[in-house]
């Protein structure tokens, strides 16, 4: 059991008979009334974000986690293959536990959370950004580039993202994993 006092970005928490991963939290102290704070939680089985507000001092059931790094391997439809670098075994991961896998290519390196107590494979975290080639684009329009314009492209992963009208087919591009957005060409 933890305090709210002990509550930390990244932190596991049971909550409503589901672990949750606090993603961002804030102490609040009014100037009338108690102290509270203010969460936002994911759901690590169904990726479910939720707000939650708990009163200052309450007690939180924590989950110990541990943070491993893997390769990711391949995928066999509903299922996909990591290694560890370390040791060399291999895990079989369900889709549904792997966020932004559509930007997920072989050999990448993810953070696979682990429950302690059971093994049990919690979630796949993306790296917050990844590099990857663009195979699909049309050719930008010259002198249309008094605005912010995008065009679609289609990357190695076969995922579509919207990029500034000066990249082309070979190109390689930053991509950030949470929101799917360009960020930068990579030279």
């Amino acid at each position: 059991m933890i305090s709210t006092s002990d509550i930390k970005k990244g932190l596991c928490i049971k909550y409503s008979n589901d672990i949750y991963k606090i993603i961002e939290f804030l102490h609040v102290k009014p100037g009338k009334g108690p102290a509270f704070v203010r969460t936002k939680l994911k759901s690590v089985s169904t990726g479910k974000v939720i707000d939650n507000t708990f009163p200052a001092g309450h007690k939180i059931d924590d989950v110990r986690v541990e943070n491993r790094k893997y390769q990711y391997l391949y995928n066999d439809g509903e299922t996909y293959h990591f290694m560890n670098t370390d040791d060399y075994n291999q895990i079989e991961v369900n889709v549904s536990n792997i966020e932004g896998n559509k930007f997920l290519k072989e050999g990448f390196m993810v953070t696979i959370i682990i429950n302690t107590e059971n093994s049990e494979i919690l979630s796949v975290e993306m790296p917050q950004n990844v590099i990857l080639e663009v195979v699909s684009s049309e050719p930008g329009v010259k002198g249309n580039t008094a605005t912010n314009a995008t065009k679609p492209a289609i990357l190695e992963t076969g995922v579509e993202i919207n990029v500034p009208l000066f990249i082309n087919e070979g190109d390689k591009v930053k991509v950030d994993t949470d929101k799917g957005d360009y960020i930068e060409r990579i030279k």
